[in-house]
């Protein structure tokens, strides 16, 4: 089964924007760009809600200026190689390949769509994201924490949800970035004989 991956920079406080929505202090250098090119090569799919596709839709002509270093090239050749599904209930038309709207984020559409994936899906963008969240479908937690704290703005992870994780990856960047990477830790199932112990847009 694939998983479901949410991969993010955000600020030593846990925002992915600060309060006036700029978001210049989460732009990764040549190392970390490099080393988010290599985690999302393998992904089938990006699942976006409308604002973040829209940021992140630039990435289809990027590397047509024929002016960008290999790095900004490479990710967007990842980029363009994955298909994307964007959830609005208003936008009309997108401008990008193989990328199809859907109205609504339905969790059992995205089980069945892990269930039958070849390639591992990102969710991407925190409202989205805080949806897939909230009904158990992330698998995996990639996290850029940037050297800077922004004091507000859009946080990274739902306020409302408990997550229980365990690290099971970590890099530390010349730039000051730290990679982390969390997914659910494993609960002790209830009553265990040997243990006694009873987890859109």
């Amino acid at each position: 089964m694939a998983k479901l991956v949410y991969s993010m920079i955000e600020s030593l406080d846990g925002y992915v924007a600060d309060a006036a929505g700029k978001f210049d202090w989460a732009e990764p250098d040549e190392s970390v760009h490099t080393f988010i090119n290599d985690l999302q090569r393998p992904l089938g799919a990006y699942l976006y809600g409308r604002r973040m596709y829209e940021v992140m839709v630039a990435w289809e002509t990027l590397d047509g200026l024929g002016d960008q270093p290999p790095f900004i090239e490479d990710f967007a050749k990842v980029w363009r190689a994955a298909s994307k599904i964007v959830y609005s209930s208003t936008l009309d038309e997108v401008s990008s390949a193989r990328t199809r709207i859907e109205r609504d984020f339905d969790p059992t559409a995205i089980r069945r769509m892990k269930e039958e994936a070849v390639g591992d899906i990102s969710v991407g963008g925190p409202g989205l994201a805080a949806q897939a969240i909230s009904a158990g479908l992330v698998d995996e937690y990639q996290l850029f924490v940037a050297p800077v704290v922004v004091g507000g703005g859009t946080r990274s992870l739902p306020a409302a949800v408990r997550l229980d994780l365990e690290l099971v990856d970590e890099r530390r960047f010349d730039n000051g970035m730290v990679y982390l990477n969390y997914r659910p830790a494993q609960t002790p199932p209830v009553g265990n004989a040997c243990s006694g112990t009873g987890r859109t847009m």
